[in-house]
């Protein structure tokens, strides 16, 4: 676990603002037509044009810069020719280095007029990311996050992806600890002022099981349902949290 100096707090901030400036980019060029492949060269334009890297393109081989998950594509769907179409909910998960830091965010777009399910469960993966916030403190445990996000969507009929979790950020993309989005109150290793931690809820509107395809990378829900992913990076104080990605 590596607690961020002030210094490292000002990288961070100017980090994630790259990141947020690539999210709004992409939501605003997100509509019926446009393929995942030209959403994600909206996102490395922006990136770029702000004097960072897209931290994703080329981590272990993958070949873009954002993640871009439609539909039933929990995470790390690879953009490509597919349409993007009316009804279509879209993740788009950006990760930025500027300067030695990174900056880590995603958010699920609903495209046009969509299915009121798939409305509430958008709102509901970013209802859960502030249930946790409360347990976001100095002193608090990582399973007091966790907890907060599995109690919130379990308590409202959603699954809680348990293959893939939140995790530590800083000069690396991901750094201890690993950020369950299920668990225990009163668990696992206790939050320090200065801790740096991308949290990510990750829903389904059925079953919580998923399986990776064969590009090795997409990971899909088992049953088909469509998922959401509302993700930011947050430096942990001995107050409010500072939600950096916002």
């Amino acid at each position: 676990m590596i607690v961020k100096t002030d210094a490292d707090r000002v990288g961070m901030r100017n980090a994630s603002r790259v990141v947020k400036e690539a999210l709004c980019a992409a939501q605003n060029f997100i509509k019926p037509g446009v393929t995942t492949l030209e959403i994600d060269a909206v996102v490395e334009e922006t990136i770029r044009k702000m004097g960072a890297i897209p931290s994703s393109k080329g981590f272990q081989g993958y070949p873009n810069a954002s993640c871009i998950s439609v539909n039933d594509v929990v995470v790390h769907g690879i953009p490509s020719l597919t349409l993007v179409k009316e009804g279509d909910i879209v993740s788009v998960d950006i990760t930025a280095l500027l300067n030695g830091y990174q900056g880590d965010a995603a958010r699920t777009f609903a495209v046009g007029k969509c299915a009121e399910a798939d409305l509430k469960l958008i709102d509901a993966a970013e209802k859960a990311f502030f249930a946790a916030m409360e347990y976001a403190v100095a002193g608090k445990r990582i399973g007091d996050i966790s907890s907060a996000v599995e109690m919130y969507c379990t308590v409202h009929g959603y699954g809680v992806v348990r293959a893939l979790t939140g995790h530590g950020i800083g000069h690396k993309m991901h750094e201890p600890p690993d950020v369950p989005n299920f668990g225990r109150k009163n668990t696992g290793p206790e939050l320090k002022n200065g801790l740096c931690i991308a949290v990510e809820p990750m829903i389904t509107r059925g079953t919580w099981k998923v399986y990776i395809d064969k590009d090795n990378w997409t990971v899909r829900t088992a049953d088909g349902s469509n998922a959401a992913h509302y993700e930011n990076t947050v430096i942990v104080t001995d107050g409010e949290p500072e939600i950096l990605t916002l």
